[in-house]
């Protein structure tokens, strides 16, 4: 089996995100259904991802954006929408090369000038990005594929602000959403991750819908925390806001969603008297512990044993 990462449920949810940043419990789907129905642990009310720092916000970003770089499970920055970085022999020079192929939802190409904008955008608003912006001389296209990064002042953790995974994350977004002031929401919600927000669909405090985004080629790695091959095997995701954690355990032992997020294991009650449930209790690390978040999930199976329905 494949393992699925916390972005989120992006390889979760997402497949993500609830990306939940680092791991998130396994999940199954039927081999008719391509649907999931996720129990989230807040409302989504904010779709900008710059603008606050709240997790379910991070979240439901992970599903939409993708990330220049990420952090793996074992706490490494990896590339993610980067194919090569050089960075001179000073360490005051990064040049970074998007991988091709890679486009919005709308059909348009991701260039260099989109992700300029958008460390722009978020180095206004996040603290490790403000002292990385404070440090940074210039950062500028090269070409549509290729920017550069140039320090005026030592910074030695680049890679490590621009592959964070708490707070605000830098998301990349197309350059005429990311020329939004940082103290305004967006409102267009256009990314290039595995899926599109369906703005039609959203019911605020009831639900949020994404649908899977054709065109996203995930890289060939196997997933791992917030980076890696994000292969989605699912054509929408549903996160329902069922405030009531015990109207939450009904629905999930009626089969009415199939995951649900909690604070206290206690609020899944009904998973201790079938075996239908599994319990997964993760540190904000992503490890798994006797503390943390709880996760409650139905086993779901396909028609193969063991085949994921994303990863």
């Amino acid at each position: 089996m494949d393992r699925i990462g916390r972005r989120q449920i992006v390889q979760g949810l997402v497949a993500t995100t609830a990306a939940m940043t680092l791991h998130a419990p396994s999940a199954y789907a039927q081999k008719d259904r391509q649907t999931l129905r996720f129990v989230a642990e807040a409302d989504l009310k904010v779709l900008d991802p710059v603008w606050t720092t709240a997790y379910i916000t991070r979240n439901h970003g992970y599903l939409v954006y993708d990330t220049l770089f990420g952090t793996d499970e074992n706490l490494q920055i990896q590339p993610q929408m980067v194919r090569r970085t050089i960075v001179s022999p000073d360490r005051m020079k990064y040049t970074f090369t998007l991988r091709d192929d890679v486009r919005w939802h709308d059909g348009q190409a991701v260039l260099s000038e989109d992700c300029v904008e958008s460390l722009k955008r978020w180095g206004k608003r996040d603290r490790f990005g403000q002292l990385l912006m404070a440090s940074t001389e210039r950062i500028v296209p090269v070409d549509k594929k290729t920017f550069v990064l140039e320090l005026g002042a030592p910074f030695g953790p680049v890679l490590d602000a621009l592959g964070k995974t708490g707070g605000n994350v830098p998301f990349m977004m197309p350059a005429r959403i990311a020329a939004t002031p940082p103290d305004e929401q967006i409102k267009e919600i256009i990314g290039s991750g595995p899926f599109k927000f369906a703005r039609d669909e959203w019911q605020p405090g009831e639900q949020v819908v994404y649908v899977r985004n054709p065109d996203y080629l995930p890289r060939d790695e196997a997933p791992s925390g917030s980076t890696g091959g994000k292969k989605v095997y699912l054509d929408k995701v549903i996160w329902r806001y069922i405030p009531d954690p015990w109207e939450a355990a009904e629905a999930l032992a009626t089969g009415e969603v199939d995951w649900c997020r909690n604070r206290r294991s206690s609020l899944c009650p009904r998973s201790n008297r079938t075996r239908i449930f599994r319990r997964f209790s993760l540190t904000p690390s992503g490890a798994k512990a006797g503390s943390g978040q709880t996760f409650s999930t139905r086993h779901l199976t396909t028609g193969r044993r063991g085949k994921r329905c994303y990863t």
